[in-house]
Order: structure tokens, then sequence, then C-alpha cells
């Protein structure tokens, strides 16, 4: 990631606004890039034997913590709803309140 770029994600986070990062023309197309490679399939349900559609694309080292991996391809897993919440631990106890349920998720 480009030294600037990597600033003004850093600036985001400070401010809590990754939404602008998740809205931005860059990662739209490297989510979709991601979603591609993986064939539109939840890797987790796949490495089991099993099919279901990927419905989010989880960054495997978080953005907060890792910013300069951010746009990193290989830093990218496309998984459906229930293995993203699974994935953050927001299956159940006091984080049921928290899943994601829409199409879009960071």
């Amino acid at each position: 990631m480009e030294p600037e770029r990597l600033e003004e994600l850093q600036q985001l986070i400070r401010n809590d606004s990754l939404i602008k990062f998740y809205k931005s023309r860059e990662w739209r197309e490297l989510r979709q890039e991601a979603l591609r490679r993986d064939n539109y399939e939840c890797q987790l349900h796949k490495k089991k034997g099993k099919y279901h559609k990927a419905e989010c694309v989880h960054h495997m080292k978080e953005v907060k913590p890792f910013p300069h991996l951010a746009l990193t391809l290989s830093n990218l897993m496309c998984l459906c709803n229930v293995c993203h919440n699974e994935v953050h631990g927001r299956v159940g106890g006091q984080y049921k309140d928290k899943q994601f349920t829409n199409k879009e998720c960071w």
C-alpha cells in the first residue's frame, strides 16, 4: 500500500470512520477480485467439503491492527455471514445482537 494511502487509512481508523474505506472504489474492486478468486464460495465451508455462497470478504489480519494489509489480496478470505460471525466470536452470548446479516460485511 502506498504511504499516502496508508496514512489516510490510519486516519480513518483514528476517527472511527472505517466505513469510508469499505465504500471506496479500491476496496470494492479488491473485494470483487477476492470473490472471483474464491469462486464466490465460503472458504470455511469449502474446507469441510461443503458449499455455501460467500457473502463477506474477511480480512484474516484485521484492518485496525494491520492497516498495511487492508488492500492485500492474500490477506482476504471469502466467507458466508455465519462463518464470518463465528470467526469474530459474534455467535451467541454477549455478541448475539451484533451479528452481521447484510450483504456487505466488514
